[in-house]
């Protein structure tokens, strides 16, 4: 059994409204923050016997389904439990 964190970002290249009203936010609040990115995280657990089975399974899920490839990118770290 494997536990895979998987952070999913808008590209860079992107404006991220989210992001851009969450720092018009935190500015109203008197914070000074900036180029702030809202993503996703996804943690789930992996049945599979070795660390490269899981982590194969990971990228088939974020190539086929957790990520917009036009709009977001992904990275992720895999461990076992």
């Amino acid at each position: 059994m494997f536990i895979a964190e998987i952070n999913v970002m808008p590209l860079k290249e992107l404006l991220d409204p989210q992001g851009k009203a969450v720092e018009h936010g935190l500015a109203n609040l008197g914070f000074n923050a900036s180029k702030v990115r809202i993503g996703k995280r996804i943690t789930l657990e992996i049945e599979a016997s070795e660390e490269t089975d899981a982590i194969a399974k990971v990228e088939e899920a974020c190539k086929k389904l957790l990520h917009n490839p036009v709009m977001e990118y992904y990275e992720f770290t895999v461990s076992k439990v």
